[in-house]
């Protein structure tokens, strides 16, 4: 089986006999890791909730790994941040054997590939048994394009390779489309239903680029996964390969049957595009392929043949991004308001060069308040972590979104830092903004209805909502007593429990929470001025 180059290239070799029948067993081994590590990123997913992760804490450490392990996400980030964190040190169980087994993660590993995969075997079953259909395509050079400019992005500060990157998109619509939607059918099975804002379009984008395997088998791995152009490049220098002995080979084109890649095995194997899935190899009546260490170079294309002009178009397309999607200043300095970050997160452009649109500390909030952004934070933050405070609040006593995320946009504070207790007590509590009363939308001030709700439900000591007491005489002649709550931003966190449990109906409540006043910002420094004023 040990392929040497001082072989004739004409000459049959021992390699080659009998490999269809030792290598009929190696595809039911890949279906079947295949099936296993994707039944463990759904189990991984189902189980980022705050319920399991209190059950089980040890879990913690794992539930992001299958991310972690990604090295497009490890790769971009370190180009983002000039840092290269630990945990992504998980990536090299993917670059290496990349190294010597080709792009085996994108038939073997990737949930993402294997559920296009199932897809088209389930819908599209008589199109993928075509030569047709899993011949190589000059779309498929896409994807390298894709990847260049990303990276390019990256290279300059901005990092949107979670928009397209396999993992990242497969678990953000997990989160925010599909397993909500089953929530909604079958809540007794699913549990409660959770809401997501813009879950429409991420459910929508899954199912079209499902759909697309009727145009295409594997669409999105073949034409658009930039993981997998990576993979691709990377695989050039494979060690181990698929070869064609030219003298068995009768052009009958069965390897191409069922050739996930369309990667031409029945002529110059593209070695860039092979998923290694060996379906040639079964499917060969000759068995004129084998698998061999360090094939002659003229049996295969190492990489992608790409035309030099669209690569540097691509690149000045990455690097025109950043300028493009900072030019409306809300990621600086026209920073809305209504752009509140989880606790514990990085300053904005830091926060923003890290944060992949994982969805993880989407799925793990325990009362839903987390939710996918509808361009609060610009084009740049779609799809990143922010609060609606109409669909929860920010517990009290959690920290658990920064012990999921991958990426370290969101830290892993300790509860002691978030409440400002212990060695944090001369700093204080961590703020995610300030809470505001819109008095002419308050009960106690402008409806001379008594009200207090917000002051009750405050949950810091002392509260950081406090009330005047008004004696109001209604024209029938009753004295009411009224409280008319007041915020002390001394002492706001802007957890926005008050604005959650507003009784106030309508587009806005009474009290409404804002980003002034955050911590983690020295872009609104409005609480530093009364920093002094906290007790400790």
């Amino acid at each position: 089986m040990v392929n040497t180059n001082a072989e004739s290239d004409t000459a049959p070799s021992n390699r080659f006999r009998d490999s269809g029948r030792n290598w009929l067993r190696i595809t039911t081994v890949r279906v079947v890791v295949q099936t296993v590590t994707f039944g463990l990123f759904l189990a991984f997913v189902s189980l980022t909730t705050f319920a399991d992760l209190e059950r089980l804490p040890r879990l913690r450490h794992w539930v992001s790994k299958l991310l972690e392990i990604d090295p497009l996400i490890s790769i971009t980030t370190a180009l983002t941040t000039h840092t290269v964190y630990r945990g992504l040190l998980w990536s090299l169980i993917i670059l290496v054997p990349t190294l010597f087994l080709g792009r085996f993660f994108c038939g073997w590993i990737c949930p993402y590939g294997t559920l296009h995969h199932f897809i088209g075997w389930l819908f599209c079953g008589r199109q993928q048994r075509c030569t047709a259909a899993n011949s190589y395509r000059p779309s498929q050079h896409i994807k390298y394009y894709v990847l260049v400019a990303m990276l390019m992005a990256a290279a300059f500060g901005v990092l949107q390779i979670g928009l397209l990157d396999p993992l990242c998109l497969l678990h953000r619509s997990l989160t925010a489309a599909a397993i909500p939607s089953l929530e909604y059918v079958a809540p007794r099975l699913f549990g409660d239903h959770r809401v997501h804002q813009g879950g429409w379009l991420i459910g929508l984008l899954l199912f079209g680029l499902l759909a697309l395997n009727l145009v295409q088998p594997r669409f999105f791995c073949r034409v658009l996964c930039p993981l997998g152009a990576l993979l691709g490049l990377l695989s050039r220098w494979a060690w181990w390969r698929i070869e064609r002995d030219p003298s068995r080979c009768r052009g009958c084109d069965r390897c191409r049957l069922h050739c996930e890649a369309a990667c031409e095995p029945q002529a110059q194997l593209r070695q860039a595009e092979c998923f290694v899935c060996f379906n040639c190899i079964e499917d060969c009546p000759e068995d004129a392929l084998g698998w061999a260490r360090f094939p002659p170079k003229e049996h295969e294309v190492a990489g992608p043949d790409l035309a030099r002009r669209q690569v540097v178009l691509a690149a000045v397309a990455g690097a025109l991004v950043p300028p493009l999607v900072r030019t409306s200043g809300r990621s600086t300095r026209d920073f809305s308001s209504k752009c509140i970050r989880p606790p514990g997160t990085m300053e904005e452009l830091e926060f923003l060069e890290r944060c992949v649109k994982c969805g993880q500390c989407v799925r793990v909030c325990p009362t839903n308040v987390l939710q996918p952004d509808w361009f609060e934070g610009g084009v740049e933050g779609l799809w990143s972590p922010v609060l609606n405070f109409r669909l929860g609040y920010c517990q009290y006593h959690c920290t658990v979104c920064g012990q999921v995320c991958p990426t370290g946009a969101i830290r892993r504070i300790t509860l002691a830092e978030k409440l400002g207790r212990g060695p944090f007590a001369e700093s204080g509590p961590l703020s995610i903004g300030t809470a505001h009363i819109d008095v002419g939308r308050c009960l106690p001030h402008s409806h001379d209805t008594p009200c207090v709700v917000c002051e009750e439900v405050c949950p810091t000591s002392p509260k950081a909502i406090s009330a005047e007491c008004v004696v109001r005489r209604m024209p029938d002649g009753r004295e009411v007593e009224l409280r008319r709550p007041r915020v002390d931003i001394a002492l706001c966190i802007g957890c926005g429990m008050c604005e959650h449990q507003c009784p106030v109906v309508g587009d806005q409540r009474a009290i409404r929470v804002t980003a002034e006043g955050e911590s983690r910002s020295r872009r609104h420094p409005a609480r530093d001025r009364n920093r002094s004023l906290r007790p400790t």
